[in-house]
């Protein structure tokens, strides 16, 4: 498949993606669901039983189990780029005298973003129990101490049926409760929680090391190219015969018609950069003061007593994020991030 077409088709689904997440986040059900649940209310009467328990065992194990379908098609997906990205820019590379090893470095970055992608939509976001059930309920309860605020004691899940506990959060796309939910992840399709937030920054990270290391090794081969040609103490004829001196734009222009395809990656990843490098100070941000994106949106307003997210009073009292109800200090709430806390059960003599 041609390189700028391949390209294409990834930069239409990330963007497509990201629209529909922005679009439909705090909706119950979008469109697509709409349309799927009147299709399935007009079919399902004409289809026996056991063929609707098996399209629903299979449309569950594609959408919303772990180790499904997407995690496979995404690594196919980002391989045939990188075999693209090989075959138009590493024989270049080499000839503008970029050294082996910088060359390899991105391999080396794809194989550790592609291993914690893994982790991130593998692991259990709950514990290492497994989902929260009626067996480890009672000692997920006393991980966390409940803020009396965002999280009160008592208030019981009416999915599962279960008392929540603190800094917890029912997904109704995995259909249970995740211990401190932050938010539920389509791009990796698993929930991220108290087990898998490490991967999953550590994923962001990785992300945006392969964005910036590849943008470096590609603009430092236009670079070289530019100079070598010497091509910023050219001329060029104007519309009036006379000699111009070369200017910025158009180097920039005579490099887009010569190397389309380079300098069209470029641009692309330059602006994945900036963009999951913004997501992940976030992140970053939410690990530092101990706090998760669910309770950062939910906490929005709560600085007083009258304070709510939907409600016309708003406090003038400064706001402090290291102040919070589970803030522990940078190191702990760090600490706590790539060793979750785990209940402490009492075994039986």
């Amino acid at each position: 498949m041609d390189f700028l077409t391949l390209f294409g088709v990834y930069v239409a689904v990330v963007l497509t993606c990201i629209a529909l997440i922005c679009k439909y986040s705090g909706h119950q059900q979008t469109p697509l669901g709409r349309l799927f649940d009147s299709v399935t209310r007009v079919v399902s009467p004409w289809i026996p039983q056991y063929l609707q328990s098996i399209c629903y065992r299979a449309m569950h194990r594609l959408f919303h189990q772990r180790n499904n379908f997407f995690l496979y098609m995404h690594l196919l997906l980002e391989i045939a780029v990188y075999a693209e990205f090989s075959y138009e820019i590493f024989g270049f590379c080499l000839d503008m005298g970029t050294s082996l090893i910088s060359l390899c470095v991105p391999y080396i970055l794809l194989a550790l973003k592609s291993y914690v992608f893994y982790l991130c939509c593998s692991r259990d976001p709950v514990s290492s129990q497994g989902t929260l059930t009626k067996e480890n309920h009672t000692a997920q309860l006393k991980v966390y101490r409940y803020d009396e605020k965002l999280f009160q004691k008592g208030i019981r899940c009416p999915t599962c049926d279960l008392v929540k506990p603190a800094r917890s959060k029912h997904c109704r796309v995995c259909n249970r409760c995740v211990q401190r939910f932050d938010h539920h992840c389509v791009w990796v399709n698993n929930c991220i929680g108290a087990q898998n937030t490490r991967y999953f920054l550590l994923y962001l990270l990785s992300v945006c090391a392969v964005a910036g290391d590849i943008s470096v090794l590609i603009a430092d081969m236009l670079v070289q190219t530019v100079v070598r040609t010497g091509l910023l103490h050219a001329h060029y004829l104007d519309e009036q015969g006379q000699q111009q001196p070369v200017g910025p734009l158009f180097v920039i222009q005579h490099l887009f018609l010569t190397f389309p395809r380079i300098v069209f990656t470029l641009g692309f990843l330059v602006f994945v950069f900036f963009l999951l490098a913004g997501y992940s100070m976030f992140h970053m941000y939410l690990a530092l003061v101990n706090q998760t994106s669910n309770e950062w949106f939910k906490g929005k307003g709560h600085s007083c007593q009258h304070c709510y997210p939907h409600s016309g009073h708003r406090c003038r009292t400064s706001y402090n994020p290291f102040s919070g109800f589970y803030h522990r200090g940078i190191l702990k709430n760090l600490g706590e991030i790539f060793w979750p806390l785990c209940p402490v059960v009492k075994k039986d003599n």
